[in-house]
């Protein structure tokens, strides 16, 4: 990028800037050039002169170190934001046990709307309260059997009470249908085939109340600033939940009352149905005219379930579940026809495969659908680098049908020590094997996965870099800590490699000439800080297109 006669607009000074410019070593220059909205170089202060004319704005930060904002690529925005609006948080830790649980809900009864209280519990809830167990439906309806009680553990499992179950038609009778839009749905029943209350991948089918299209905005503003600004996240990867949800953030994102970007990729069938969400009349009313702020990326679908149900389609079995290995719940032919469609619209194609046997079968099919429809703009695999019991098996299946791998550093944290309990103690090795990954050269991404149930923080970058550099679980054991990566790796992996898994390298995530001008200032240099103090530094300013944002 060039500059005029005139000079830059702005010229900044920091102790210390990371560009983020490659993946491999750190360059601290100290001057950050931006030229309308956009970085025109990072050089050494005896340069500036260069770049500085009567009109120049000079900002100086002294101790402070600047770096791109960070791009979280995978994100459930707008369900994270309501649950933090209108659910009753009942997770670990502001409830330590299943009582702790019941009296938060009797509590807070009268926040129940049209006869439905909802709360919001953890991934792994039953292995996060001290009892070991999750509450069960006897337990919930003794909170109330007038309201309808539904926990949301997390996105996969759920437990309801006498009055919710009778509400959502599940009954000794009922008979769940073969897949539901995250995989296969299942009813617990006791030994009589009385349903216990525990209901897995249905979420989408009970009837509980979501908010009118009137408060998202409120809600939206509000969790954005709370769950993704305030930690200098500029970027955001949304998977979308709802029409209105989604017109919300477009039209709060191009108002500027949301100060960040969101690029959407669109749930099939959960928001819309393939067919819709690839209709180029859909997507003109939807997107209207892409801008740098606001776009649809792709559509994305699910493959398999989740872990925390047993759901995730894995070669072994389950040892908490003899005889089951997970659920497919997508066809080859299901699969082929979304790269299909995606192809066609110019849409990437995210696709949800937990196990590693919903990877395989996820490249099979694109193998199968490149040789049919020719070559995809991108074909993703969210959670892909998660659990790799097969390294070399699995990587290259990935290579032969050119995914990119989406994986979440954060479940490290936030239940890396309770698969092997699920699949066998060899999983201690077999998960997030980032420091293989990388000297690979996959290019790896750190996204948060952000839905209802994520623990606290899951949405602060640093919180996920520590968790790749220290390996620490949600109980403090160690996970394979010799996968443990660089600190200027981690960052890489949460901002230009982020950018790439969008497919906007060439617009966000370093600071390198030509990019969008979006940086954090920070209050101390991540590169010289202990992984135990990461969480701690603190985001002084957040900037986009070079203007500073509220947070």
């Amino acid at each position: 990028m060039t500059v005029t006669g005139g000079g830059a607009d702005l010229i900044v000074v920091a102790d210390s800037i990371l560009a983020m410019n490659h993946s491999s070593e750190p360059i601290r220059d100290r001057a950050l050039v931006v030229h309308d909205g956009a970085v025109v170089d990072v050089v050494s202060t005896d340069r500036i002169i260069e770049f500085r004319g009567a009109r120049t704005e000079m900002r100086e930060y002294p101790g402070a170190t600047i770096m791109p904002g960070f791009v979280d690529p995978h994100a459930h925005t707008e369900v994270a934001c309501v649950a933090q609006y209108g659910v009753v948080d009942v997770r670990v830790p502001t409830c330590r046990s299943v009582g702790d649980v019941l009296q938060r809900l009797r509590q807070h009864r009268d926040t129940a709307r049209n006869g439905w209280l909802v709360a919001q519990g953890n991934l792994f809830f039953d292995r996060k309260l001290s009892d070991g167990r999750l509450p069960t439906r006897e337990e919930l309806d003794a909170v109330s059997t007038d309201l309808a009680i539904i926990v949301r553990a997390g996105g996969h499992l759920s437990i309801l009470n006498s009055r919710a179950l009778q509400l959502s038609g599940i009954d000794d009778d009922y008979r769940a249908r073969e897949h539901s839009i995250t995989g296969k749905p299942v009813v617990q029943r006791d030994h009589d085939g009385t349903p216990t209350g525990v209901v897995m991948e249905m979420d989408n089918v009970i009837p509980f109340p979501r908010p009118p299209s009137d408060e998202l905005p409120g809600a939206l503003r509000a969790g954005i600033a709370d769950l993704f600004t305030r930690y200098g996240v500029t970027t955001i990867g949304e998977i979308s939940e709802t029409v209105p949800g989604l017109e919300a953030l477009r039209d709060a994102v191009r108002a500027g009352d949301i100060p960040v970007r969101v690029h959407a990729y669109l749930w099939a069938p959960g928001t819309l149905s393939l067919g819709d969400a690839t209709d180029p009349a859909t997507l003109d009313r939807l997107m209207g005219t892409a801008d740098a702020r606001f776009s649809v990326r792709g559509v994305k679908v699910f493959s398999d379930g989740g872990f925390s149900a047993g759901q995730a389609a894995i070669t072994g079995e389950y040892l908490h579940r003899p005889g089951s290995c997970g659920h497919i719940a997508m066809s080859r032919d299901e699969l082929v026809n979304g790269y299909a469609a995606t192809a066609q619209a110019g849409l990437q194609l995210a696709v949800h495969a937990n196990g590693d046997r919903a990877q395989r079968e996820v490249c099979e099919a694109v193998i199968e659908a490149r040789a049919l429809h020719g070559p995809h703009p991108g074909v993703r695999i969210e959670h892909a680098g998660n659990y790799v019991p097969d390294y070399r098996g699995l990587t290259d299946a990935w290579r032969r049908a050119g995914i990119i791998p989406v994986p979440q550093p954060i479940f490290i944290r936030n239940f890396g020590e309770f698969v092997p309990d699920y699949v066998g103690e060899d999983a201690w090795q077999q998960q997030f094997p980032f420091r293989s990954l990388l000297a690979d050269g996959w290019p790896i991404s750190g996204s948060s996965d952000v839905w209802i149930g994520s623990d606290e923080s899951q949405t602060n970058p640093f919180r996920s870099i520590a968790a790749t550099l220290d390996r620490r679980t949600f109980h403090g054991h160690v996970l394979g800590q010799d996968q443990a990566i660089t600190p200027w790796q981690a960052l890489w992996m949460h901002t230009a490699a982020g950018a790439r898994a969008l497919a906007l390298d060439g617009v966000v995530g370093s600071l390198a000439p030509g990019r969008r001008a979006d940086w954090i200032v920070l209050d101390h240099n991540p590169l010289d800080t202990l992984a135990s103090e990461l969480e701690d530094i603190s985001v002084l300013e957040v900037v986009v297109d070079g203007t500073p944002v509220a947070r």
